[in-house]
């Protein structure tokens, strides 16, 4: 697996990897590498400051995706965000997010499984019966009065 090379657009994958795809589906892949401007590759120390840029503005836009995770805000969507940034200019990015397009896409295959989605319905219907049981026995034997405010029971 050739994964060191500074030639656009060369697919890092092994052959076998290859040989099991359709011809159409080898042509649409990307290639790993830069993505930079070829200005920007003939020149090293161009180059270079380029990567730490990338670098610099996709880790600040995965910082702020971390921080929204506790927060209101589409934490995960930013932080996948930023790994696109990165994925403009370094091929470990490349991979992870094909990975995680993979993922995504076989986790909307399953969800979208009939099986899976009656299981779901029966899960939460279950749910809310249980659920409007446990609030049935409280409006019957405490009425509308909040918990901390019941003095004896």
């Amino acid at each position: 697996m050739n994964t060191g090379s500074n030639e656009p657009r060369e697919v890092a994958v092994a052959p076998d990897e290859q040989a099991g795809k359709k011809p159409d589906e080898a042509q649409d892949e990307q290639g790993l590498g830069s993505r930079a401007p070829e200005f920007i590759k003939s020149r090293r120390l161009l180059h270079l400051s380029w990567q730490v840029l990338v670098f610099v503005i996709g880790l600040a836009v995965v910082v702020v995706g971390i921080i929204m995770l506790p927060l209101p805000g589409p934490g995960w969507v930013v932080i996948f965000c930023g790994m696109a940034i990165w994925a403009t200019e370094f091929v470990w990015a490349q991979l992870v997010l094909r990975w995680t397009k993979r993922k995504v896409t076989e986790a909307a295959h399953r969800a979208l499984d009939p099986r899976v989605r009656r299981r779901n319905i029966i899960l939460t219907s279950i749910g809310l019966v249980l659920i409007g049981a446990i609030l049935g026995v409280y409006l019957w034997k405490f009425g509308f009065e909040m918990p901390w405010n019941i003095k004896d029971q």
